[in-house]
Order: C-alpha cells, then structure tokens, then sequence
C-alpha cells in the first residue's frame, strides 16, 4: 500500500529508534520536516522532494552494519521463520566475513566467507545490545574504513540538502529532487558498495553542478 508522507516517515522513524534510539529517529525527522517546510514554500502543492528525502535519507542512516545484523538475527522475526519452515532437528549455520578475522581471497582481494555454527547467535545478542554504542568513541567496528565511509555518506548528504534548500526554485525543483533521490544507486555490501558508491558520487557531482547552473540562471533553464 501506498503510505501518505507523514505514514512513511513515522514508519521509518519507529524503525531507526530500533535501529539505534529515539536520538538517531528525531534526526532523521528534523531533517525530512525542514525539507517540507521549505518545499511547500517554494513550490506550492508539491511534496517529491521531502518524500524523496524521506526514503533515501532513512537508507543512508540503516545502513547494515554488524550490530543492525545481530539486531535483526536475534529480534525474534528469524526464529519464528525457522520455526514456521523447518520441523524436527536441523542445524543452522552462518556464512560470514567477520572484520579483521576474515582472511582476503587472493583471486578478486574481497573478503572470504566462513562457515559458523549457531554459537554465534551468543555473540549476536551481544552485538545487538551495543547498538547505541553505533558511532561513538566506543564503536569497536567504527574505525573500519566501511563504516567510516558509512557515516560520511550521512554527512555529506545532509550538506548537500541543506544546500539544495538554499537555491530551490520552481525551475531547479525536479532536479533537486532527483539530486536526493542519488541514494537509491549505492546497493550492495562491502567493494560492491564501495563502486556503487563512487560511481554515485560522480553521478552527483554532475547533476549539481547542473543544479547550480539553473539556480543561477533559471530563465535559460
């Protein structure tokens, strides 16, 4: 179903506060209301860029990390899928590439996966409790270069709405809406995510240098 903006960002908004904490929701709400607000100014009957907003900064702040990964292995949904497809005795294992405990593979330099039995979960539930540690000075898997890049990709995101915000006009609308919607490109995990992330990047220097060229000139737009 179709949510209604307002819909779409508390259901994002209840999952970040499980994500991390209600701090970390009420950041991602301050952000999509000061788009809103400025867009119904500016052009009037219009919501794309805040609902743009919406989805994309919401998938900038969930990035799957290793505490967003335990979270949802030990939240109780995993446990009842089991439960509701498998019956008798079974095993689980767990195909994993832990930081540094995971060796590269020397034909593509990624990390290997290796085979994990369910003594994990132990340590997940672990991981899942530290979740609010996400980001701080006590983050064990914040000084990765991944996760830094992670939390860049927020920043920078957030400077360039705000900057968007200055220069919205009805001529450069659309195009500032595509500007926030340059998310939705970056998929993926690990190298993956990493080209992904490059090749988007590039994609936004491009269309923002358009931007500012129809900010300063809108007429020739």
């Amino acid at each position: 179903r179709s949510k209604s903006l307002d819909e779409l960002i508390e259901h994002r908004a209840s999952f970040l506060t499980d994500y991390q904490d209600s701090a970390y929701a009420n950041r991602y709400r301050a952000l999509v209301a000061k788009v809103r607000n400025a867009e119904a100014g500016i052009v009037k009957g219009h919501s794309e860029l805040a609902r743009a907003v919406a989805r994309y900064y919401f998938k900038l702040l969930a990035y799957k990390d290793e505490y967003e990964v335990a979270r949802l292995y030990t939240s109780g949904e995993f446990a009842n899928k089991l439960q509701s497809q498998f019956e008798g005795d079974y095993r689980i294992e767990f195909h994993l590439a832990p930081p540094i405990l995971a060796k590269s593979d020397p034909a593509t330099g990624e990390p290997k996966k290796r085979r994990y039995g369910p003594w994990v979960l132990k340590i997940f539930r672990l991981f899942a409790k530290m979740r609010r540690l996400r980001g701080t000075a006590l983050d064990v898997f914040g000084f990765s270069e991944e996760r830094k890049r992670e939390r860049r990709l927020i920043e920078e995101y957030e400077a360039t709405i705000a900057a968007l915000l200055e220069s919205l006009n009805v001529h450069n609308h659309g195009l500032a809406v595509d500007i926030a919607s340059i998310p939705e490109h970056i998929r993926g995990f690990g190298p993956i995510k990493r080209r992904a992330m490059e090749c988007a990047k590039e994609r936004e220097r491009e269309m923002l240098a358009e931007f500012e060229s129809r900010s300063a000139s809108p007429e020739a737009a």
